[in-house]
């Protein structure tokens, strides 16, 4: 790379001198790369003529080259405008070349007089080959390619239209020539996306022609150029010949149907290799490289490398002058986190230099920084620099902390940005939106006062009214808050004490509830300087604590009442129903009671018995459970209970009794009607048979020589579940010693389990307390071995006494 580098001037910033030498620097590239594309172009036309000559490759005619260069002695270059004259009508000297450039080209390669009109020759594909190699001597772009191939294979092959495309970075074709196609149409297919069903990009993608030679079958399966698309019944698409992968096509278009027939086909295909040379030059810089350029493997192995770190990086290789000065710096490699202020991410940096990209970074610490690493090796780790930079056509500041260390003759750089960024901004606005509350701070050395907007938003305040001072702040809220935030923020400003104080505004939505939490920056003296805090809309929650205050007054308040109703249960059950303090003797049966109340609950249960002597002497012994708790249970039991003992006094059969007392149960006036289970037995103790009956309560347990058994249980639906329920009675005949046990369901039931287990549970317990010797308090003993009583449990235990 040759430039003149610009003179130092004493008057001139080194900003500016460095942005001057960066222009003679791009002016000094731009004059070499046009004259390597020339070269260029000249190298590909003269494989192009000996190819046509000698049906040799593009690889063969290169060699062609080089080898008459080196038996002459003279340069390529020379030896290619010698190629190139030998095409020219007319003799070339034989002693000494013209190596002088030809003359400019006054006229285009289709449509000139000259040798490029001639028509074709019919006896073989060399001399349109020639034609085709002569004229590309004078092709400038693709566009002359396509006027030429129009022209030469006008004739031989039928051609009417040709269109050149071009592959893009980002798969897409671009329309690089044409000839035969009117400029609206080229205007709408000069861009065709990568999509399917484009015969050009699949015949590059394939590197095989695609000939479309039937236009309805066509029509189906690709995306037809023209209008109409029938415009052209035949077509054909070659890729253009390529070592690498193909990156462009030529289209052949044909008004004439039919097919291509081999002679064509074969005449397409060698005029495309023919052009090929030239149009890959077009499509691609020239050979040359510019000074500074990294080596292809080197880059990659550093971006392999930047691709898994995390935070921004990037390779830095520097661009120096013919004196050896660095002039600036280019990105060779960037990791993914690499974004700059135009939003350009990761390998979107790759190519770009440091002072095109970021000019105000000359003559800065950061640029001296660079330097003296490249010379000492020493790491490069500058102090937090604020650095403006123009987006949105806005100047923006960042602060930043720059790493920089030597690798080889490069640097790798890395850097933090201490400012917010817009995500974290969007956060934290986020945050103070959700949890209602806004920052706020007041410069009190400056009266600058901060609000972020949910802090308008809480005070419901227009942003135009501008924020409230500190001071100010008192005169805001309800009267009866002044006085105590006003002494807050007097000990806040006076003497630094941070301040946590609810107070109350007034809005257009009625009052609300609000947080100030606050604290002071002092100076070396202890003066408040800074307050910063913030503000939260507690309203929500004040109204929640309200209404749970309301809710725990209603509990209490319930909860009172359910005691006092207890109470009075209790009583009216102690009333109803007393507990003997020893056993009964009833009918020359020893009977025992046991009823124990439930753990938990404020209400008193329905479980009931009765054990009195009836007029004959016999015995009437009742068990029953009403189904809730509370008073109302309590009153069901006292009607049953009483209702029960009246009816068996007077004589009615038992099963009479339980169907009686059934049908009160369906005729109350509660709905829906209280339900109660009930065992009901009657004893004559002449015989020592038990005559009993049931209504869906748990069969007696029956405790014999040893043995525990439930008694069979007869028909019995519970009380006040239907009309016109049937109920059965049993008898069973008692033995002395025998102890029949008649119980509720308290007593087994546990909750998850089945009953079953509960029944044998208790006849197990039974039996091991009688072997205990515990058979004077057995009722008493089985109904306190519950560990958890949940509901109420009632026990009679009939003991009939061993024979003297």
């Amino acid at each position: 790379m040759t430039h003149d580098v610009v003179p130092p001037d004493d008057g001139a910033s080194p900003e500016v001198l460095a942005l001057a030498k960066v222009v003679a620097r791009l002016r000094s590239e731009i004059a070499d790369l046009e004259g390597v594309a020339a070269s260029t172009a000249v190298l590909e036309r003269a494989k192009g003529v000996l190819m046509a000559q000698t049906g040799s490759s593009a690889e063969a005619a290169y060699k062609r080259l080089l080898e008459r260069a080196a038996q002459r002695s003279s340069t390529l270059m020379e030896e290619c405008w010698l190629a190139l004259g030998q095409i020219r009508p007319g003799p070339a000297p034989a002693s000494s070349p013209d190596l002088s450039p030809p003359p400019a080209r006054q006229q285009s390669a289709v449509g000139s007089a000259g040798p490029c009109d001639r028509p074709p020759d019919e006896d073989g594909l060399r001399p349109l080959l020639g034609r085709i190699a002569e004229c590309l001597a004078e092709a400038g772009d693709e566009g002359d390619i396509a006027e030429l191939l129009r022209a030469v294979l006008a004739e031989a092959a039928g051609v009417d239209a040709v269109m050149i495309y071009t592959v893009t970075a980002t798969g897409s074709l671009e329309l690089t020539g044409h000839a035969g196609v009117d400029r609206r149409l080229a205007d709408q297919w000069s861009h065709v996306p990568p999509l399917s069903g484009v015969a050009a990009l699949e015949a590059i993608a394939a590197r095989q022609p695609v000939w479309l030679e039937d236009p309805v079958e066509d029509a189906r399966r690709y995306l037809l150029i023209g209008d109409p698309p029938e415009r052209w019944p035949s077509r054909a698409w070659i890729p253009v010949p390529s070592e690498g992968i193909a990156r462009a096509a030529v289209g052949f278009l044909r008004t004439r149907s039919g097919s291509f027939d081999p002679d064509t086909r074969t005449l397409l295909r060698t005029a495309v290799r023919l052009c090929g040379a030239l149009l890959r030059a077009f499509g691609r810089p020239g050979d040359g490289s510019p000074e500074g350029i990294v080596a292809p493997d080197a880059v990659e192995e550093v971006q392999r490398i930047l691709d898994v770190l995390s935070g921004p990086a990037v390779l830095l290789t520097p661009l120096r002058s013919t004196a050896g000065e660095i002039e600036d710096y280019r990105i060779d490699a960037a990791a993914p986190e690499s974004v700059d202020i135009a939003g350009r991410r990761g390998k979107e940096l790759v190519g770009r230099k440091v002072l095109e990209t970021y000019p105000t970074v000359a003559g800065t610490a950061l640029w001296d920084g660079y330097q003296d690493t490249l010379a000492t090796g020493a790491v490069y780790e500058g102090e937090p620099f604020r650095y403006q930079e123009v987006g949105a056509g806005f100047p923006q500041e960042s602060v930043y902390s720059v790493r920089a260390t030597r690798l080889g003759e490069r640097l790798i750089v890395s850097w933090v940005r201490h400012d917010t960024s817009e995500r974290e901004i969007r956060r934290l606005a986020d945050m103070q939106r959700l949890g209602n509350l806004g920052w706020a701070g007041w410069q009190l050395t400056t009266d600058r006062i901060v609000w972020s907007d949910q802090v308008y938003a809480i005070f419901d305040r227009e942003a135009a009214l501008g924020p409230i001072g500190i001071e100010e702040l008192p005169r805001h809220v309800l009267p009866e808050d002044q006085s105590r935030l006003a002494r807050a923020v007097r000990r806040l400003l006076r003497l630094g004490h941070a301040v946590d104080q609810p107070f109350r505004i007034t809005t257009a939505d009625g009052v609300r509830h609000l947080r100030i939490v606050v604290e002071a920056q002092t100076d070396a003296g202890g003066t408040p300087v800074e307050v910063h805090g913030f503000f939260q809309d507690v309203t929500a929650l004040r109204d929640a604590e309200l209404a749970l205050r309301e809710s725990e007054r209603a509990v209490l308040v319930q909860r009172g009442m359910l005691q006092a109703e207890r109470a009075l249960a209790a009583r009216l059950q102690a009333t109803l129903l007393p507990i003997p303090e020893q056993s009964l003797e009833l009918a020359g049966l020893c009977v025992g009671v046991a009823c124990t109340p439930a753990d938990s609950g404020v209400n008193v249960g329905g479980d009931w018995y009765s054990a009195i002597e009836l007029p004959d002497k016999s015995a009437l012994f009742v068990v029953g459970d009403v189904a809730g708790h509370g008073l109302a249970a309590v009153g069901t039991m006292a009607q049953l209970r009483f209702t029960a003992k009246g009816m068996a006094i007077t004589g009615s059969a038992l099963v009479d009794v339980l169907r009686r007392l059934n049908n009160l149960l369906l005729h109350t006036d509660s709905e829906p009607s209280a339900t109660a289970t009930m065992v009901i037995g009657r004893y004559e103790p002449q015989r020592r048979r038990l005559t009993w009956a049931r209504a869906g309560h748990l069969p007696p347990l029956l405790l014999r020589g040893g043995r525990a058994s439930f008694l069979p249980q007869p028909d019995g639906c519970l009380l006040g579940a239907a009309r016109d329920s049937l109920y059965r009675q049993a008898v069973i005949d008692l033995l002395p010693g025998d102890r029949l046990l008649l119980y509720t369901d308290g007593l087994v039931e546990e909750p998850g389990e089945d009953i079953d287990l509960g029944l044998d549970r208790l006849g197990q317990d039974a039996l091991v307390l009688l072997a205990a010797g515990m058979d004077e308090e057995l009722a008493r003993t089985l109904a306190g071995r519950r560990l958890a009583n949940r509901d109420d449990i009632c026990v009679l235990d009939i003991h009939v006494p061993d024979e003297e």
